[in-house]
């Protein structure tokens, strides 16, 4: 059984201040609206509606906290770059997204999902470096791949690998598909490293 699948809503907040103590260990998952953030949080934890999918993207607009158990916690955070948002919450949303990212001590990573067609927008990268300046390591998933032919994802994915090398820091990329859970594995080889299953489960066997 996965340990993603026993997820658990926690709470939502509307900025780092009103989350949960700062103890433990937490991975967030960050992504434009379009980029199939919630789906991939559903596809991760086998649930269909663990994490809100909506028709129309920017629907998240608060920091939402799924416990894994008590010292492991995924934080799902609101979508940014969706046009329709007032220009006001999108600066107090990059601000606390900043904070969040600088000054959360129990953040061991950050997953930031990015749409195969479209990867590396500006506040893509802009993320990346954040988390970068932070010391944190980074997974970039490019979603849905299911979208595109074979040869073409894997162009799609050498080429993202290439223009990742120019953040210095320690970030991977692989390929993602909610719909087919192409990369699945991939994800949660990562996460488990960044929640410390591998290093529990090494100890078991010992």
């Amino acid at each position: 059984m996965s340990h993603y699948s026993q997820a658990k809503f926690n709470l939502s907040a509307p900025d780092i201040s009103h989350l949960c103590a700062d103890q433990g260990i937490e991975v967030a998952f960050a992504g434009r609206s379009n980029a199939g953030k919630s789906s991939a949080l559903n596809r991760l934890t086998r649930q269909k509606s663990l994490a809100r999918t909506s028709k129309t993207p920017g629907r998240t607009q608060l920091i939402n906290v799924f416990d894994l158990d008590e010292d492991r916690r995924l934080i799902d955070l609101p979508g940014y770059g969706y046009a329709k948002v007032p220009m006001a919450i999108k600066l107090k949303w990059q601000k606390s997204l900043g904070e969040y990212l600088q000054k959360r001590e129990s953040l061991k990573g950050l997953v930031v999902l990015m749409d195969i067609r479209h990867p590396f927008k500006d506040l893509d990268q802009e993320l990346i470096q954040w988390a970068v300046a932070a010391d944190l390591p980074v997974l970039g998933l490019l979603t849905k791949a299911d979208k595109l032919k074979s040869g073409k994802r894997k162009a799609q994915l050498l080429m993202a690998r290439e223009a990742s090398l120019a953040f210095c820091g320690d970030v991977t990329i692989h390929l993602f598909s909610s719909l087919n859970g192409l990369g699945l594995d991939n994800c949660e080889r990562v996460l488990d490293k960044w929640f410390g299953y591998a290093q529990d489960e090494a100890l078991e066997q010992e």
